[in-house]
Formats: C-alpha cells, structure tokens, sequence
C-alpha cells in the first residue's frame, strides 16, 4: 500500500471485513488514503477514452440528482445514535426512532416525497410501483398518527420530591 496500492484492495487481500482494521496495520493516513485514490483516478482515467470523462447532459444531470432524491426516503435524519448500524438498512419509515414527536418533520418530507414519486410512477403508469407506494404511504401515515399521539403540547410537571424529614441529631458525650 505504500507504493501506491489502494487500502481496499490491500484490506480484501488481507481478508479484513473493515478497512479500519488495515489501516492499524499499514499505518495509512487520511492522507495517504486521498493521495492514493486520487493516484488510482489519474491511472484509470489514462486507460479510458476521453470521451467519458465529458460534462454531463442536461437530461444525465437529472437523472443523477432524482436517484438522490429517492434516496432521501431511506436516508437522512435518523433519531438513532451517530456511527451506530442500523437494523431497517436506512428504510426510515419502518424505523421505531420515527415514533418521537421531534421526527414529524423528517415524516412529512419524507411523505412529500413519496407523493412526487407516486405522481411520476402515475404518469409512467409504473403500477406496481404505485402499488408499492401506496404502501408505503399507508405505513407513513399511520407511522405519523403514532408519533402525535406521543406530542404533547404542555410539558407534564412531575413536581419536586418531598424532602424527608430529618431527626434531630443528638450529640454524645
């Protein structure tokens, strides 16, 4: 790997399922990682005719950012702790982090977005698509009904505990 390997190629060679675990061995920087993914690009790049490396089309860029748009339905603000796996793989709506009243936001963008998705499948007549999507919705809903129910407009006062009462100390002698 210092002599221009990329540390993932190096970590599947050395069987390591984290890349974490290869760069402990190899003592790799971030440096060294972005120096040599940046080495891999100009060696690939020099082996691919030019023609491929042009400024996308209108219609491509499209294409590109409406993939990202779907993937915000799976992505996104999670209620889970940071670097922590989650279980649904990124799929939001079945998440159970969603039923916390604070995630009604991510809920309703997520809903907006499902219904720009239904209205393209529609208009492509995408049936099962829309099927999948009405699904998907139903769930939503009612995945957000659940998290109002749990909102609660006036903090609930639990009162301070009583103190209790204390016996006099009697000094000895």
């Amino acid at each position: 790997m210092n002599n221009g390997l990329p540390i993932r190629i190096g970590a599947a060679l050395l069987g390591h399922l984290d890349i974490r675990t290869t760069r402990g061995y190899v003592a790799v920087f971030d440096e060294d990682v972005i120096s040599h993914y940046h080495q891999f690009l100009a060696r690939r790049r020099g082996t691919r005719p030019v023609e491929e490396y042009r400024e996308p089309t209108r219609d491509e860029w499209e294409d590109f950012q409406e993939h990202f748009d779907k993937r915000r339905v799976e992505l996104g603000s999670c209620g889970r702790p940071y670097g922590t796996p989650c279980a649904h793989e990124h799929a939001c709506i079945r998440c159970p982090m969603l039923n916390n009243p604070k995630m009604l936001p991510r809920l309703n963008e997520l809903e907006e977005d499902l219904l720009a998705r239904r209205k393209r499948a529609v208009e492509e007549d995408w049936r099962g698509e829309i099927e999948g999507l009405d699904l998907t919705l139903t769930f939503l809903r009612s995945k957000r009904e659940q998290a109002r129910r749990f909102q609660r407009s006036d903090p609930v006062s639990l009162g301070m505990p009583p103190i209790p009462h204390q016996k006099p100390r009697v000094k000895e002698r």
